[in-house]
């Protein structure tokens, strides 16, 4: 596999000296609203050109329709498609009906205590969703649930346990990534700890840096160590690294924990900017933009797509008068690139394989036959 170096520096040939909505607009992932790509959407597509598409449940009607909408989304822009995702956890983050195969909670995987299962899990995942045309799956979750309380993560995550977070979580982007499918570990730098759910109001992680960074942080550094291609940030405050503003829009927890501390030099992408934790306390264009001056790359926008068309503008005019940075959108744009042109050699070299829905309806039955003898 050709190094990150490499393709920052192959796509750097991509990326335009100088910004153009059509360019500012790659660093935006939206919701559509419908199962079909319908004229208002699509006519909104072409105007905004994103970086990717968000799917939800009410995309999905059974794998035909699916299949032809991924199609219809990548040929919107053939010279540059849009990268495609989806939560695909298993357990209570399951979009797809049968015949998809409902993996399993984390948590039952943790249970089960095995990293080849874990791994296993990763691929089946990744053989059905590659079947369908989606390239990003945002998962692992790498949490590490120190706080029973927290229901917005739960059983979302493998365990209490960091390295046993670490072990699974990076067995199962592993089998993500052979499949054919980018693995994103979330929720950086780690919403485990939390009590508030973060769909509705800005949790607060109260416990001083050393716990974080000893519990927290380790399943990400394990991760990145192994190449992860795409981290997804926490909307959580952390008084003990950023006491001003929570991950998705921290410059010292983007670019000095995650960048510079771990390492990391793959796409960061934000949790979905409509959720409470952000969009209770500031408006989706002061967060596009201060996520963007944070560090962030690819900007998630789940419910309405024309919210980035006012966040691009408002991007195009902190451009102009130099409180946007130049640099930090061709940082962005030239990673995004670099994962796209991975991407592609990597599916050109890895044959689709084939579903095998009876083995993975199997896999489910191993995993809760394992759960419930350790339990």
């Amino acid at each position: 596999m050709p190094s990150s170096d490499f393709l920052l520096h192959l796509s750097a040939a991509m990326i335009p000296a100088v910004y153009g909505r059509e360019h500012i607009g790659q660093l935006f992932m939206v919701g559509i609203p419908h199962p079909v790509l319908d004229h208002q959407t699509r006519s909104l597509l072409d105007d905004l050109r994103p970086g990717g598409i968000i799917l939800l449940r009410r995309n999905y009607t059974n794998p035909d329709a699916l299949s032809q909408l991924c199609a219809q989304l990548h040929s919107l822009d053939p010279q540059n498609p849009p990268f495609i995702a989806l939560d695909h956890e298993g357990g209570r983050v399951h979009r797809l009906a049968p015949p998809f195969t409902h993996f399993p909670p984390a948590r039952l995987l943790g249970q089960a205590g095995s990293v080849a299962l874990a791994y296993q899990v990763g691929f089946a995942m990744g053989c059905e969703l590659r079947s369908v045309g989606v390239d990003i799956n945002f998962a692992p979750v790498l949490d590490v649930l120190t706080n029973t309380g927290n229901t917005v993560i739960g059983d979302r995550a493998f365990a209490a346990d960091p390295q046993q977070v670490a072990q699974l979580g990076c067995a199962l982007a592993r089998g993500l990534r052979e499949a054919g499918v980018i693995p994103c570990g979330k929720h950086f730098p780690g919403h485990g700890a939390t009590l508030v759910d973060s769909h509705e109001d800005l949790p607060r992680d109260e416990r001083p840096k050393d716990e974080i960074e000893r519990i927290d942080l380790f399943p990400f550094r394990c991760a990145i160590a192994e190449q992860l291609e795409m981290v997804m940030t926490a909307h959580v405050l952390y008084p003990a690294l950023d006491p001003l503003f929570p991950a998705t829009l921290s410059p010292v927890i983007i670019g000095g924990v995650l960048r510079h501390t771990l390492g990391f030099r793959g796409v960061v992408v934000s949790d979905d900017l409509e959720m409470g934790a952000i969009a209770r306390h500031s408006t989706i264009t002061q967060a596009a933009l201060a996520a963007l001056k944070a560090g962030a790359d690819l900007l998630l926008l789940c419910h309405h797509a024309e919210l980035a068309l006012a966040a691009r503008e408002a991007c195009v005019e902190a451009l102009q008068r130099g409180e946007l940075s130049s640099h930090r959108l061709t940082a962005a744009l030239e990673r995004l690139s670099a994962l796209k042109h991975q991407h592609r050699i990597r599916q050109a070299r890895h044959p689709q394989p084939p579903i095998d829905a009876f083995t993975h309806r199997q896999l489910v039955a191993e995993i809760l036959w394992r759960a419930q003898q350790s339990s």
